[in-house]
Order: structure tokens, then sequence, then C-alpha cells
């Protein structure tokens, strides 16, 4: 029998002779769940940003009788059973949802909570999965691991893990971050139709639980809790070239020349293992590799940024410095009996930095001091899981394993085992690279890109979804591995473009690389010993679609930026699922293959080998087809052709693109001119954010906004640019106005006649941009 042991501000506890149940009000959405054996309650939370007490107090109430205590604010119930402690969540309207059919339980496997599962219930997320977006009916295993090569839809737990989930019924809307980094799964209706079961082998179940109206609610608050991603620097949204196997200062000079020659925009280059001396991480390799400043500077002149590969593995060598000095200084994992834990990696046996410790997260920022002096502008970190092969890469490598999972790990104050801090791993590393970069380079935004991460890794890194192959079911993959990772509170993603693994075909590249030119983290990445996978390496057509896919890249990136924006302030995914915007669409709630950009733009991709045709789905409203102009009333299905150089891409009506000039490089010229695409249906309005892409100066305030409006009647469009908001100022330019409408009887800008051309079913205007208010109208 659970009893009301005690009432504070934020949260009541019930205890049983062996048991204890704290219930937190963090705001009248959000509630914690912790349930443990023994004291104190709750634990600490590796990933969660902000603590329960640091939650704006809210009011709530709270009602018993001999069978239930009842907890209420304004949005939601909580419930507790007296006899098992069986907690029941309801809205206002009392609507069940994700409340439990039995009583937790404990023993030697851990912890087990099932919950019901409702009629037209739908679920998202689960952090990264293969398959397709919707997940009921599967098992998800929350463990980091190195997959096998060529990995199927079905696979389960990969590189990264975020135990973060959706549910969806209708009128309701919840969230879930199942607050464990030990071994823990949730089972989706995979064991029975009617129940999803939360199992942890960590000693408590603690779990965040949201209540909203919208998806749009539920990444709000996982912003809030899981914490904000920081805004990239502006480069770091081109295109990245990159291969295992440009081993030589020469090839990737080379590199970089086919891509200006080529005309294909690129902004950053990537250098793999190879650029290492016999893969000592934090090292160059003294002759293919020599003068890597002079290197790096060289490609810098020619627009182009480094990013360097970096792994957790040091190799275990006494006259290799980096290695000496960790050892020296007690900064390595050690095994149960106190001996130095070392695993094979690229150089053989390697030992490994326990990042849970502030000071070895200290030391390994600092080393990053090398090449950063060498102008390097990124990291890469690679193989945290982490990844420990089952022999020396020197006799072949393979997966097998990992740290010892009873290794003691964490300062004196704070020890534990990898066990708790496997899933960790890849987090805490991307968290000391982070903060390390910004020691190094404190006016430059740092980039990290990651292969693995837990639930909160937005605050510290961009995300790639790992060895993928050059399959057709890996290309069809994308898109809802991307929208659940975003649905997770991941929004900085991206997959390698073509695959990994595997030669591509020119048509399977042709495609992906469409798909790939509109994603958050955009690179072309293959294995060594596959064929050549740059964009010309496929043949001219192939060569021509990438150039017109990733220039219209360039193109979209002020609306981009904006997207990134608001990604840092609201929780917004960058690419969201069509159920993101209509959750109240049935058509859109097991929808894969098409996505949305943003709010304003959706691509439905060709995803098999072959088909130049494809059905689309447009949600209620009005689209606009991006290629023809051709206006659309929605909720239908309609039939397209998309032969090899078109994506299906679709405006929304009452959209207001914001577009630059083409270009080779970010920083090639200013955004000049600012073309604004306007859409027109009923009334909309979008606002362009902008800063200098590169310092930390917005975090002061050092940026600005401009907001744009349209009003369409069947007499005219207005559309107004209202005066730019905020202390940041843009180089001058000129604004192009393409309103997309049939022909205008007069067009007004400033109450005033103005010379405009019509083409293409677009009016155009174009005018000095002063940063004041303006009033186009055109009367139709």
């Amino acid at each position: 029998m659970f009893t009301l042991d005690h009432r504070d501000t934020r949260s009541c506890l019930f205890k049983r002779a062996n048991q204890q149940l704290r219930i937190s009000i963090c705001s009248t959405q959000l509630i914690r769940v912790s349930l443990s054996n023994d004291q104190p309650l709750p634990r600490r939370s590796w990933a969660v940003n902000r603590a329960d007490d640091a939650w704006e107090p809210v009011e709530w109430s709270i009602a018993q009788n001999s069978a239930i205590t009842t907890l209420e604010t304004a949005d939601l119930q909580v419930n507790v059973a007296h006899a098992d402690g069986r907690i029941t969540f309801t809205n206002r309207q009392q609507q069940a949802f994700f409340s439990d059919v039995g009583p937790a339980t404990y023993n030697a496997d851990g912890w087990l909570v099932t919950k019901q599962i409702y009629n037209s219930e739908h679920f998202y997320g689960f952090g990264e999965r293969t398959g397709w977006l919707e997940k009921t009916g599967q098992h998800f295993l929350n463990w980091t691991l190195d997959p096998e090569p060529h990995h199927g839809p079905r696979i389960d737990n990969m590189y990264a893990t975020m135990p973060v989930f959706m549910g969806l019924q209708p009128n309701l809307c919840y969230g879930v971050f199942f607050n464990t980094s030990f071994r823990s799964s949730v089972d989706v209706g995979a064991t029975d139709a009617a129940l999803l079961s939360l199992k942890t082998q960590g000693p408590d179940l603690d779990y965040y639980l949201v209540l909203g109206a919208t998806p749009a609610d539920i990444t709000a608050t996982w912003r809030e809790l899981l914490g904000a991603m920081p805004l990239p620097a502006y480069w770091t949204l081109g295109y990245h070239q990159s291969r295992w196997g440009y081993d030589s200062s020469s090839t990737m000079r080379a590199i970089a020349d086919e891509l200006r020659a080529r005309n294909i925009p690129c902004d950053a280059i990537h250098f793999d293992i190879d650029y290492m001396d016999g893969y000592r991480v934090f090292t160059w390799h003294p002759e293919r590799f020599a003068q890597p400043a002079q290197l790096v500077q060289d490609l810098a002149q020619d627009g182009f940024n480094v990013v360097t590969i970096i792994d957790p593995g040091f190799k275990t060598d006494p006259d290799y410095a980096v290695f000496a000095e960790g050892l020296a200084n007690d900064y390595f994992i050690k095994r149960a009996d106190g001996s130095l834990f070392s695993g094979y990696v690229w150089p053989d046996d390697s030992a490994f930095a326990d990042f849970t410790r502030a000071d070895v997260r200290a030391w390994w920022g600092n080393l990053h001091k090398t090449l950063v002096d060498a102008g390097v502008r990124g990291i890469w970190d690679d193989m945290n899981e982490p990844t420990v092969f089952d022999r020396p890469f020197s006799e072949g490598g393979g997966n097998g394993g990992t740290i010892d999972l009873n290794a003691p790990q964490g300062a004196a104050d704070e020890r534990t085992t990898h066990a708790e801090v496997h899933n960790l791993y890849g987090l805490l590393m991307a968290q000391a690279t982070y903060e390390g970069l910004r020691q190094l380079r404190p006016n430059e935004r740092p980039f990290v890109l990651t292969r693995s991460g837990f639930a909160g890794l937005s605050r510290w890194a961009t995300l790639w979804t790992g060895d993928n192959s050059a399959l057709w079911e890996h290309l069809e993959m994308t898109l809802p591995q991307i929208c659940n990772l975003g649905l997770s509170g991941i929004p900085f993603v991206g997959v390698d473009i073509g695959g990994f693994f595997g030669n591509a075909s020119s048509e399977l590249w042709a495609r992906w690389v469409q798909v790939g030119a509109f994603l958050p983290f955009c690179r072309g990445h293959s294995c060594s010993g596959t064929r050549p996978a740059e964009p010309w390496a496929f043949g001219e057509r192939t060569e021509a679609i990438a150039r017109a896919y990733l220039s219209l890249r360039y193109r979209l990136l002020p609306y981009l930026y904006t997207l990134f924006y608001q990604a840092s302030t609201t929780g917004a995914p960058i690419i969201r699922p069509l159920v993101y915007e209509y959750p109240a669409d049935v058509a859109t709630h097991a929808l894969h293959d098409q996505v949305l950009c943003g709010s304003q733009l959706m691509l439905a991709p060709i995803v098999r080998p072959g088909a130049e045709y494809r059905s689309v789905y447009l949600p209620a409203g009005e689209w606009y087809d991006w290629w023809t102009g051709e206006r659309i009333t929605g909720a239908q299905h309609i039939l397209v052709h998309a032969p090899l150089e078109r994506l299906p891409l679709y405006v929304r009506g009452g959209a207001i693109l914001t577009l630059g000039p083409v270009l080779n490089y970010t920083g090639e010229a200013p955004l000049d001119p600012l073309t604004l695409d306007v859409y027109p249906s009923g009334t909309s309005e979008w606002t362009l954010y902008e800063d200098d892409g590169i310092s930390f100066e917005y975090e002061q305030g050092l940026s600005a906004t401009t907001h744009f409006s349209c009003i369409e009647t069947a007499q005219s469009i207005n559309f107004v640019i209202a005066a730019r908001q905020g202390s940041w100022q843009p180089a001058p330019r000129t604004i192009v106005v393409n309103l997309h409408s049939l022909p205008p009887k007069a067009v007004l800008l400033d109450e005033q006649p103005i010379e405009c051309v019509h083409a293409d079913g677009a009016i155009t205007v174009s005018f000095v941009d002063d940063g004041l208010t303006h009033t186009l109208e055109a009367k139709l």
C-alpha cells in the first residue's frame, strides 16, 4: 500500500515498505515519475538540461480518497492508486493516455512497467531507428553499437540512442523521455498489440511525460528539458565532401580543384583516418600530410573548411606523447581489477578516455589545439559508441564489443560503471569536443559531427546516421530516420549521400542527392575500396543533377538558416513528417516517403529504381508545383511524373520563401539579391532571421529579423515587408519579389506605380533594401 509521505511545492512522495514513488510537477504539461527501491529520489539525470526545480512554479492541486490520490494541473491529471502505485494520466477532458495496466515490477533484470495502447494511437520518434515512420508493433533496444554493414530496415539499435518518443491520439499528443542511461527497451505493441512496456536494467524507473495539443508542443518541451541546439556556423549548412581514402594532401587539393572547376557548390572537405600518423589521434602523417597548415590554408583560400575525424581510442604506445600524458594523469578507463582497459580499434591496442570526468573532458578538448592551430574548422567524432573490434585492425578488425561493462568510471564522488554510462559515451565525447573548440576558438561557433549520442545531443553536436549502404532501401529509410530523430529532439542531422558501403548506381546517387540537398546536414561520403563517389564519378547526367540540386540548396540557405533559428528557439524540427503539421489528418499518420522542409516546402522523392511516376498526397489547403507553378487544391492524392532530373517538390500555399544567389560556397559573396518568392493563399506571414553566421554575438542580441506578410483577395495581392528589427546590419543588397500570380492590371510599390516583369507565372519587382517598411500591391 502506497501512502502519501510528503508533499512540497514541486512534488509528492509516496512510500510503501520497500519502495518509494515521486511525482514531480515541472510544468502544467510536464510530469516526472520516479520509482525506486531505495533513496534518494530522484537521482541525477545525465541528459536533462533543466532540473525539476528550475521550471517556473505552477499552480496544482491534490485530492485524495481511500483508493487514489489525484494531482491536477491546468492541463492534466495524474492519478496514483494507493494499492499498487499504478498511474493513470488524463487530460482535462478525461481522455486517458500512457496509463499503467498493472503495477511496475522490479527483479534481477531491473524495472518493468506496462502501459495501455489506446485505439487509433500512433507512435513516433525513438531516436535513431531504421524502417518507416510510424513505430507501432516494434520493440526497441536502447544500447549504442556499431551495427553490421548493410543493416536492413528491421535492424533495431544502432550508433545513437535517444529513448524519446511521441504518442498521438485523436485530439491529444504526448511525449515520453525514458530517463535511463542503462540498457533499456521499449516494446510498442510487439508482444501484445494493446500494451506498451518500458524496461530498464537501472536501479530506478524514471521518465518524463509531456502532454500537448500538437507535436510542436512536444518538441518545444524537449528543447526546454533536454537543451536547445545552438545556432550553427553558416558554412556548416553547405555541402560537405568526404571519403575514407582521401589519403594525401595532393588528393585533397585535386578533389577541391574538381569541385570548383565543375561549379559544384561545396563548403567543407572531410579528412578521414588517412591523415593521421598510424591512426594516432591528434597527429598528422609526416609524409602524406607533411604540411597540414599550408594545406588547410590553401583549401581555405578556395572557400573550403576542413573537418578532421577523431576517434576516442589512443594507441597504447609509450612513445606517443598524447597517450603518455593521459596515462600519467590517470585519464583512461581501467578494468575492474585496476589495470588499464585496452581494446582494438584502428591503431590496434588502444586506451579510452573517461569522458564522465570533467577534468578528462577539459584535457580532451585542449588536445584539439594541434588541429585548431593548423586551421581546422570542424571535428568529426567517430567510433564513439564506443566500438571495440574483436581482433586487431591490422588483422582485419571487425565488429565485436565495447568497454567492459564493470569497468569503473567517473570522479570519486560520482563513481559508477560502464554499464550506466555506455550509452552516454558519444554524448560526453561530443560535449568535451564542443567545449574544447569553444575554448580554443572563442569567437567562432564550433562544428562537431558525431556518430553516437544520447538524448540532449543537439546541445553539442550534429548527428549523422552512420555507415549506411548504397541500397535503395537505405535511401527510402533516410526520410523516416531523419524525421524520427527530429521528433526525438535532434534537428541537425543527415546521412551519407549515396551510401557509405557499396557502389551506388548513377540513378541511385542522383535520387539520393536530390533528397540530401534538403537535409539539415548535407554530406557525400563513401568507403575506402568502393568506386569513386564524387558527383562527377557517375557521368555527366548525374553530375548535372547534383550541380542543380546543390545549387538550389545554396539558394535556399536564407530559408534553411531561418529554420535552424526556429529549431534553436522553439525546438521545431527542420525536416518534419507531414503528421507534424497535420496531426488530425489520418492520411499523414504513416506517410514515410514525403516530408516537409520547414513548414513551407514538401518533397516527395522517388525512392525505388526505375520509377518515374509516383503518388503524392497533398494535405488540405493549396499547394504550388515548384517546377510548373501550377496551383493545386489539397486533400487529395495526385499522380506525378518525375523523370530522373525532377524531384517532386511542392510549396505550401501562403509560403514566403527567402532565397539568395547561386554560390560556390557560402562566403563567396554576400546575400545579394535577397529574393522573396511569394505563393499567395489567403493570409500568410514569414520572418527571416539573419546574423553574422559565425560568432556568438547573436547571443548578445546582435541579429536581425524581417517580417513579411501577404493578404490575397479576389481583387489584389498585398505584400508587406516590415522594417528590419535588430542591431545587425546586412551588406547593401537588392530585394527581388516574385509574386506567383496571374498577370496583374497594375503593380504599386509604396502606393506608386512600378515597372514589373511577368514571366513563368510570377510578377517580379526589384528595389533596394533599405531596411524600412515597404508595401507591394498587385491589382488583379
